[in-house]
């Protein structure tokens, strides 16, 4: 993998450097399916990769009636988990605007109805379980926690079992799971913390999990609070940061894709620790691709990264 040299401009695609995965965005946009049929069929064995390419295609696909018409035309697992995924986008979209009427409570209908489907067609696939994960912040499942968490929060559990039965790191799995437990989704901040630390410390040394810490980190952040910036600059989140650095940032060469959200957070924890050195390697990581989070926590996402680039001593856009 290799995410290319910064020209002068940041790219915000969630496609990044994953070319097929953005003609295929191209054509969706364009009302064509067959390239999404292709760049989802040949991930049957990757769930990362696959995970990925159905929500950012989802993304696209939200919009427009290309899910429907593909699955009525042409109907299979790949169309299946985009129906699925495109539902999940649409009721998490209407939930996160504030809907609480009856069109929230038919859309998460839908997208269960499209998770299953989706499921039974390729069983083996943990992508649709984890579209069903992300829409249990809607109703709240309780399940009690397992042992070995300080405050035993109560969340879908089952549910995540399941999914590590068929991938035991699967990273959106990871990464929904936790956001169940945000407070702005109905949790509180010592839960998320919680289970935070308890996915993490699971994880190999060497796995991008263990970032969850520093994504909880982030969504506690609260602007103007009394040395809220200076959260990053205690020991144990420079350990944790440093870790990932050392363990993690190495294996990145090898991914198929640049994992661009995961090393955004892990570039603004070191910059925030005071660690430029060590962001400055990060962010040159990334290329020229860019995430609105984690910088959009702290104000205008290109500001903040562009921030964080001048400090390390790297080439920011023109015209920031």
């Amino acid at each position: 993998m290799a995410a290319g040299s910064f020209e002068g401009q940041y790219v915000w695609s969630p496609a990044a450097d994953d070319r097929a995965l953005a003609r295929a965005c191209m054509d969706v946009t364009a009302g064509r399916y067959l390239s999404a049929h292709d760049v989802l069929k040949e991930t049957r064995d990757d769930f990362e990769v696959r995970a990925h390419r159905s929500l950012v295609l989802a993304s696209v696909a939200a919009d427009s009636d290309l899910a429907e018409r593909w699955l009525a035309e042409e109907p299979g697992p790949e169309a299946a988990l985009l129906w699925a995924r495109v539902a999940m986008v649409r009721a998490l979209r209407m939930a996160d605007a504030g809907a609480a009427d009856r069109r929230q409570g038919a859309l998460a209908r839908i997208a269960r109805t499209a998770c299953d489907r989706a499921a039974k067609l390729l069983p083996e696939d943990p992508t649709p379980w984890v579209a069903q994960l992300a829409l249990t912040r809607l109703d709240r499942p309780l399940d009690p926690a397992p042992q070995g968490l300080l405050t035993a929060p109560p969340g879908p559990w089952y549910l995540f079992a399941h999914i590590l039965r068929l991938d035991p790191w699967h990273r959106e799995a990871h990464h929904r799971f936790l956001s169940f437990f945000f407070p702005r989704y109905g949790g509180a901040s010592s839960a998320s913390w919680d289970v935070a630390a308890f996915l993490s410390q699971r994880a190999p040394a060497t796995s991008a999990l263990r970032l969850l810490p520093l994504v909880a980190l982030v969504e506690d952040y609260v602007p103007g609070a009394p040395l809220a910036d200076r959260t990053w600059e205690q020991p144990q989140w420079i350990s944790t940061a440093l870790g990932i650095y050392r363990n993690w940032l190495p294996q990145v060469s090898g991914y198929r894709f640049t994992p661009v959200l995961d090393l955004a957070y892990l570039a603004h924890a070191l910059y925030m620790a005071k660690h430029e050195f060590e962001a400055r390697e990060v962010l040159t990581a990334m290329g020229p691709y860019a995430s609105r989070m984690p910088w959009s926590a702290f104000g205008d996402p290109a500001e903040q990264l562009s921030k964080a680039r001048r400090s390390c001593g790297l080439p920011v856009p023109h015209d920031t």
